[in-house]
């Protein structure tokens, strides 16, 4: 015995369902893409900085017992209290002081053509023998 159920629908594929689906796809690779091509481009970015010249001087030798000057030249020597010295001298001068007295100035001055890296690894060294009482040396307008 055969039961008739109504007619044979064919199954029919909701548009508006398909619809929604594609546009929320759509929308997920936009946003998503955006991001990535922001991301990407700050990390190749660079920023050109011009550095100011000092318009005020602070006098601070007068507070300090004792000052150890050390300076750069444009070619990247390295020079202390007006001799010039090695990396491996200048740290071992450097220990020395900071065993002696923690707080002992030192004033650094570095040519305005040096790059910020030799400055930079000068005031390493300094911060890694104890040394933090640091002065950059500018010049005035």
């Amino acid at each position: 015995m055969r039961i008739n159920l109504g007619e044979d629908e064919q199954p029919e594929i909701g548009l508006i369902a398909l619809i929604d689906c594609i546009f929320f796809l759509l929308m997920f690779f936009m946003v998503s893409t955006s991001f990535s091509q922001q991301t990407a481009s700050q990390g190749q970015r660079e920023l050109s900085v011009v550095l100011p010249e000092a318009s005020a001087n602070l006098d601070v030798g007068s507070t300090a017992e004792k000052i150890v000057a050390i300076s750069i030249d444009r070619t990247g020597s390295l020079f202390l209290q007006g001799e010039q010295v090695s990396i491996k001298k200048l740290q071992d001068y450097l220990k020395a002081v900071g065993a002696e007295n923690k707080q002992t100035l030192i004033e650094i001055a570095g040519d305005e053509t040096v790059p910020y890296r030799n400055i930079v690894s000068v005031v390493d060294l300094c911060q890694f023998e104890g040394l933090t009482n640091i002065a950059l040396q500018t010049r005035n307008k």
